[in-house]
């Protein structure tokens, strides 16, 4: 753990890897754009229930960090596709392993009968 300036908070990996992923729609986007290039448009129809100003601001989040490229092509009207960059190629390989814990437990967990103790 390192600390990063405020004497209140220490930051770790782990924590630094929550704030990449996390909110309701990020972990989807990383799902989304692991098939590859996708239009703004494509990753609203694929994504049901996300606003555009959300995925908007989901994907510049994601952009200023690196996870996330965007690529503008100067044709008329402008074509925009978002992708993982080689970052983002990583962290989604790092999430697989919890996809696949998620899948090996999707129905005791919907179920609510995941206990501390199993």
């Amino acid at each position: 753990m390192r600390d990063d300036g405020d004497a209140d908070h220490q930051v770790c990996g782990m924590s630094v890897a929550i704030d990449a992923v996390g909110g309701k729609w990020k972990l989807h986007l990383m799902w989304v754009l692991g098939e590859g290039p996708v239009r703004f448009g494509e990753i609203r129809r694929l994504l049901t229930g996300v606003s555009e100003k959300v995925l908007a601001e989901n994907l510049r989040q994601m952009t200023a960090s690196g996870i996330v490229h965007r690529e503008i092509y100067a044709e008329v009207p402008p074509r925009v596709e978002y992708s993982l960059t080689a970052l983002g190629e990583e962290l989604a390989t790092a999430l697989r392993p919890l996809e696949q814990w998620g899948d090996r437990h999707q129905v005791r967990l919907l179920a609510g009968t995941l206990t501390p103790a199993s």
